[in-house]
């Protein structure tokens, strides 16, 4: 994991700080796995580990949502890294996702599976579920990931991680885009989506 994961924020505050998110697309997406996601719900904190991301790369990606330029739905995806960008998709299943890089480059950090590590109760295996556990919907769009309620804390030092790399899942739309290895999960975790 790059030395970004390691420190804190300028606060002092133990979560992951803005200069993590503003980096390269995937290598944001590989070094959130095995980091914690925090969200604080009524005073109790529901945590659980990355285990699965995918990235997605801004305009030229035809599988992002950014694609399209900027829209009322998007805007968040072009703004400032660190923030959460939150859609809904077939009118009921939240997704969650992490902007990264520089205002203006419309890409972002889809979150698509966590292992349960505390107060999560319910299925985590695929980003609607994974929302449902955690309590995140679009109330949380545009939410700035260095904060208490909603925050990420990085993977326990000299943890080591094996990452596996596959297309991304459900955007056979995207052309060419379909076909690039642009998810990655732990290997061997039961808690991945799909292998």
């Amino acid at each position: 994991m790059s030395e970004h994961a390691s420190a804190a924020s300028p606060a002092g505050t133990p979560w992951l700080p803005r200069a993590f998110f503003d980096r390269d697309t995937e290598l944001v997406a590989r070094d959130l796995l095995g980091c914690l996601l925090v969200h604080r719900v009524d005073g109790v904190e529901r945590v659980g580990r990355i285990v699965e991301t995918e990235a997605y790369l801004g305009v030229g990606d035809l599988a992002a949502h950014s694609s399209k330029g900027v829209t009322p739905r998007t805007q968040v995806m072009f703004g400032p890294p660190g923030h959460a960008y939150v859609y809904l998709i077939y009118g009921m299943h939240h997704c969650l996702n992490i902007v990264t890089e520089a205002e203006g480059q419309g890409t972002a950090v889809l979150l698509r599976a966590l292992e349960p590590v505390r107060n999560l109760h319910g299925k985590t295996s695929g980003p609607g579920l994974l929302c449902k556990a955690m309590g995140i919907d679009r109330r949380l769009n545009s939410h700035d990931f260095c904060s208490p309620t909603l925050h990420v804390l990085p993977r326990p030092a000299g943890e080591a991680v094996a990452v596996v790399k596959r297309p991304r899942i459900g955007v056979d739309y995207a052309g060419e885009w379909a076909a690039r290895p642009l998810r990655f999960y732990l290997e061997g975790n039961n808690y991945v989506s799909r292998k």
